[in-house]
């Protein structure tokens, strides 16, 4: 049996529930859920993310669990990750960078609203994190309410930008 099961419950059976766990991958907790949800739109914000994360996210892609995918990224760390852009590019819809440190996944369709707060970037540390998954739907539209606000207001959208390192 995956981790993932022993450490969750279905979301259908707890509306909120937290795991603190060194073996737990963020990208196994997005499939968790759209295993349950079905396809959905997910939006994803992370300070880092990783060549494995992005691979998992095309693997959900193409099994069409994910319908529409929008990512925010730190800025700063977007430049340390240059050689994926154009993978973050084909595995999101949309990628906007902006200063940000946070890491939440939301994921939505006609029935579900899932939040997942956690402590993880998009990278593989095999440390320590923590993660607290709702499926309220007032904690899921504020946070999606402010994420579109910073997409808006305060980012940039990925297409256009020059990574020069020089």
């Amino acid at each position: 049996m995956k981790i993932v099961n022993r450490l969750l419950k279905p979301i259908s059976d707890m509306p909120l529930q937290a795991y603190l766990d060194n073996r737990l991958q963020l990208f196994d907790v997005l499939e968790f859920i759209l295993l349950q949800t079905g396809p959905a739109k997910v939006y994803v914000s992370t300070f880092s993310t990783s060549e494995e994360f992005l691979r998992r996210l095309y693997s959900l892609r193409k099994r069409e669990l994910i319908l529409h995918a929008v990512l925010m990224a730190d800025l700063k760390a977007a430049k340390k990750t240059v050689n994926l852009s154009t993978f973050m590019g084909a595995v999101f819809d949309d990628v906007y960078l902006t200063e940000n440190h946070s890491k939440v996944l939301l994921v939505e369709n006609d029935k579900w609203m899932v939040t997942v707060v956690t402590s993880q970037n998009q990278t593989r540390g095999n440390r320590t994190e923590c993660s607290i998954i709702t499926t309220r739907p007032d904690i899921f539209l504020t946070l999606r309410d402010q994420f579109s606000d910073i997409i808006n207001t305060r980012s940039l959208h990925l297409h256009g930008i020059n990574f020069n390192t020089d």
